[in-house]
């Protein structure tokens, strides 16, 4: 069978081929820590799950309008625009199967062959991925753990060509969980300032979960190039709905409706139950994102202060987000030559899953989530201490 030559271009994700891994072993009955995947391990809550039982109660089995229902589009808007300071209607706004698909729409509707756009690193896995997919080229701007992964104007002006068409954001950061401070978003709107043509993508699928610290919009930092910002959320993460695949966009009308386009074309609308879902979700009582939070934090500390522990191991604290990203490379040495090395070695000696720092473009780096419990931060973080020491 002869596949095409595009899909030998993509590189798998490594985040979700760790997952598998570690679930293909706890099948066979290995006791497995996983670190691994990005997913909350709380359950949806109970009003949105209520609004999806009261939904089917009254019959949503058909199709909805290709961008979502009115309802939610409404809703999402408002939403956006109370976070972010914008002027979003719901014809501003599409829904789509989660907010990867909303960032593979948007790429496929904004790139042509070779344009180009710039992707802070370390970055989700994602990224460059979908972009190449959309026949664009990422181009990589490098930061660094002692800069707490900040960067500053003319780090980001030096990367700008003719062929720039976006510079794509993640605040809090999948997987160093940091978080743009204004300084530096600030000085994104300065290049955007200088180069009218310039877009800004925002993944602000975390911005919930954020831990002593504020969380900023560059949209609302920069007013004056806030109609150049792309925004992309969704519930997956702050209301422990991964599995529903809800995401959306907002932008100008015109990028909106070519990204309908691509999607009538694809997946038509997104489920009409998870729809009403992420309704109750946005209008919905609150609280549960707050506990969550809560307990996200609980763990943070206590996975940050262990990994800190061990000899010859550097993280920055994370602010956001679910993950930790400690540097592993004193470790890569000898008989581990590299972090996909490490990792395995974790998988096998330590019976713990992470996922190696060469998917996110960081070399000997590994991520850990700690959407998992507090028994399991503790004994997975204590399995590696000792499998690093056998090193």
């Amino acid at each position: 069978m002869k596949i095409a030559d595009r899909v030998a271009r993509i590189q798998p994700s490594l985040t979700l081929a760790v997952s598998a891994k570690a679930a293909k072993l706890r099948a066979q009955g290995v006791d497995v820590i996983a670190f691994g995947v990005g997913e909350p391990d709380f359950d949806t809550p109970d009003n949105i799950k209520e609004a999806a039982i009261a939904a089917l109660a009254r019959g949503v089995g058909k199709y909805t309008p290709v961008s979502g229902t009115a309802d939610l589009r409404k809703a999402v808007a408002e939403e956006l625009n109370a976070a972010h300071g914008t002027k979003h209607g719901a014809e501003n706004v599409i829904v789509s199967v989660g907010a990867k698909h909303s960032l593979f729409n948007l790429f496929m509707a904004l790139l042509d062959d070779g344009d180009e756009v710039i992707i802070p690193s370390p970055c989700w896995v994602s990224y460059p991925e979908i972009v190449a997919m959309a026949g664009g080229t990422p181009v990589i701007l490098q930061t660094r753990p002692e800069d707490r992964y900040a960067f500053d104007h003319a780090a980001l002006a030096r990367l700008v060509t003719p062929r720039t068409r976006a510079i794509m954001l993640n605040s809090p950061c999948n997987p160093t969980g940091t978080v743009y401070g204004k300084e530096t978003l600030r000085a994104i709107g300065r290049v955007m300032a200088a180069n009218p043509n310039l877009l800004a993508i925002t993944d602000d699928i975390y911005r919930r979960l954020v831990y002593g610290v504020e969380w900023h919009s560059v949209a609302k930092v920069n007013p004056e190039v806030a109609d150049r910002v792309i925004l992309v959320d969704g519930v997956s993460k702050s209301y422990a709905m991964t599995g529903w695949r809800i995401g959306f966009c907002a932008g100008p009308k015109e990028l909106v409706k070519a990204m309908d386009t691509l999607q009538g074309q694809s997946t038509t609308n997104p489920s009409a139950v998870a729809q009403a879902a992420a309704l109750a979700a946005i209008t919905g009582p609150q609280d549960s994102v707050a506990l969550m939070n809560a307990e996200f934090d609980r763990r943070r500390k206590v996975m940050f202060e262990r990994l800190r522990a061990i000899p010859q191991v550097k993280l920055v604290e994370p602010e956001g987000a679910f993950y930790c990203f400690p540097d592993f490379s004193a470790y890569c040495t000898g008989k581990i030559k590299d972090d996909v090395a490490l990792a395995e070695y974790l998988l096998e000696k330590g019976r713990v899953a992470v996922v190696p720092g060469t998917g996110f473009l960081a070399p000997g780096f590994a991520r850990l989530s700690y959407a998992t419990s507090m028994k399991l931060v503790e004994e997975g973080t204590a399995r590696i201490a000792q499998a690093l020491k056998e090193l």
